[in-house]
């Protein structure tokens, strides 16, 4: 379960415990890299733990996509049941698409799928749609990468009801700043938290230096945490009623 002094609530809803991780990643090696997601939500101790886009696999487009119940998910199963953790974890899933897996102490499922495709993606990919999943009574917008660069995709998710806008990106080093600018854009023009987890270490797609820093944003733009721009880091804070 969650720490016990996130526990309270206020009004109809809980604080809510939330991080953001950028584990290490070996190319195509869902094994080894299901353990080292395993290891950041022990160390997350959050309710929630929010990963970067393919982060199963690193941004390897070729990569094949990972059914909910692949037996290679059980190290996050293992560790969300001991923690009480709902896990968002970057995968291609089965569509195929670029997505989000749920994991929690029970198994996984597809909880979203990238709904703006680009470049090489668009040939290999199907597009999803706007989605929010609820957490403790925490309404939260899903989104995976370019995602957050397209306005119309938080308007939309918006539209579904979100307290939060949480995503999972890749983005080159120096293209460090950009999930704060569009973190603060989302918050400015729908007053909700937002959390990115972005991709830390080399992966696929030229991608071969990210930029980390995974960080929290309150729903006023205030930058609340953040992550180094190195692997195994992760950033941690509180969403309050």
């Amino acid at each position: 379960m969650p720490p016990s002094s996130d526990d309270w609530e206020v009004g109809m809803r809980q604080a809510l415990s939330i991080a953001v991780a950028q584990p290490r990643c070996v190319a195509h090696d869902v094994a080894s890299n299901a353990e080292a997601h395993a290891e950041a939500v022990r160390a997350a101790d959050a309710r929630v733990v929010v990963f970067p886009e393919l982060s199963l696999t690193g941004y390897e487009l070729d990569a094949t996509p990972i059914a909910p119940d692949d037996e290679r998910l059980a190290p996050i199963v293992a560790a969300c049941a001991e923690t009480g953790t709902l896990a968002l974890v970057g995968a291609p899933v089965p569509g195929p698409g670029i997505g989000f897996l749920a994991v929690d102490g029970t198994g996984a499922r597809v909880a979203y799928t990238k709904a703006y495709l680009h470049g090489e993606e668009i040939d290999r990919f199907t597009p999803g749609e706007p989605t929010v999943i609820e957490v403790d009574g925490w309404r939260l917008g899903l989104a995976i990468c370019r995602d957050t660069g397209i306005p119309e995709h938080a308007a939309k998710t918006a539209a579904l009801g979100m307290d939060g806008y949480v995503a999972g990106v890749v983005h080159h080093d120096h293209e460090a700043g950009v999930h704060g600018e569009r973190a603060r854009r989302t918050a400015a023009e729908h007053g909700v938290w937002a959390a990115t987890a972005a991709f830390a270490g080399p992966t696929g797609g030229g991608f071969d230096r990210t930029s980390g820093r995974s960080a929290i944003w309150s729903a006023t733009g205030e930058l609340l945490a953040e992550a180094s721009t190195a692997p195994d880091d992760l950033a941690r804070t509180i969403f309050t009623p």
